[in-house]
């Protein structure tokens, strides 16, 4: 299930490098909680809807962001938090919360994902470097196989058939270095096409895609209406802060 969020317009700046504000305030609706350090069966977007400046990003029409999990009582808790507190930083709070469920996939076919923030693929090498995995590397559609087949079995789920693959044909992929705290990671705006039945294709868009999706990276949609972040069908509440 996915928690989009329509959020006020910001009053001061908001900084380039704010992933790790994202992430605190969803743990702070949260609660207590081990997910942070945990294998991640959550994903959340970027802020859509921002305006670039000197100073900072800015959103005069508010913003969206949506939280997804496979766990309902992790968005339950959340929807919680939300009501204690809306607020998240620079001015900004949550005034409305829509439900969504998954879109509707085949039994088995391959589903193509689009990005709402970029895909994070690294692995510790054995002399104990970290490498980061561009999608102009072979290698790195197989290690975004390894990750999800290993979701899926966390999640108790059949890992059997399914595959992942870099749409290397998308003219405009393309890769960036990303802050969170004060490390660097380099990853992809490059869309995902995902084999597998209609289990593991739902899994790929609530959990996301690559590493470290429970820090801002991986969050998939599936682009049902062209220009639209948030085309998705399956919308099953709606609530609304006030």
């Amino acid at each position: 299930m996915r928690l989009l969020l329509n959020l006020s317009p910001n009053r001061t700046p908001v900084e380039f490098n704010h992933l790790h504000i994202l992430a605190g305030a969803l743990h702070k609706w949260l609660g207590p909680n081990d997910e942070h350090d945990g294998l991640s069966l959550y994903s959340y977007s970027w802020l859509q809807g921002a305006r670039g400046t000197s100073q900072g990003l800015q959103f005069p029409r508010g913003a969206q962001w949506h939280i997804s999990a496979r766990d309902s009582d992790f968005l339950s808790r959340s929807i919680q938090g939300i009501f204690r507190d809306p607020g998240i930083r620079w001015g900004m709070h949550v005034e409305q919360c829509q439900i969504m469920a998954p879109p509707p996939f085949p039994d088995f076919g391959e589903a193509r994902f689009l990005c709402a923030s970029p895909i994070f693929v690294k692995r510790t090498l054995p002399d104990g470097e970290e490498k980061h995995y561009l999608y102009t590397d072979p290698e790195s559609d197989r290690l975004l196989t390894e990750t999800l087949q290993h979701k899926l079995r966390a999640a108790g789920l059949d890992d059997e058939g399914v595959s992942v693959r870099f749409d290397r044909d998308y003219p405009k992929a393309r890769t960036q270095k990303v802050m969170y705290r004060n490390i660097g990671n380099m990853a992809n705006y490059c869309p995902v096409y995902v084999q597998g039945t209609a289990e593991q294709l739902a899994f790929a868009w609530t959990v996301g895609m690559g590493n470290s999706t429970g820090v801002g990276f991986g969050s998939l949609y599936v682009d049902v209406k062209q220009g639209s972040v948030y085309s998705e069908v399956g919308r099953a509440g709606e609530i609304r802060f006030e």
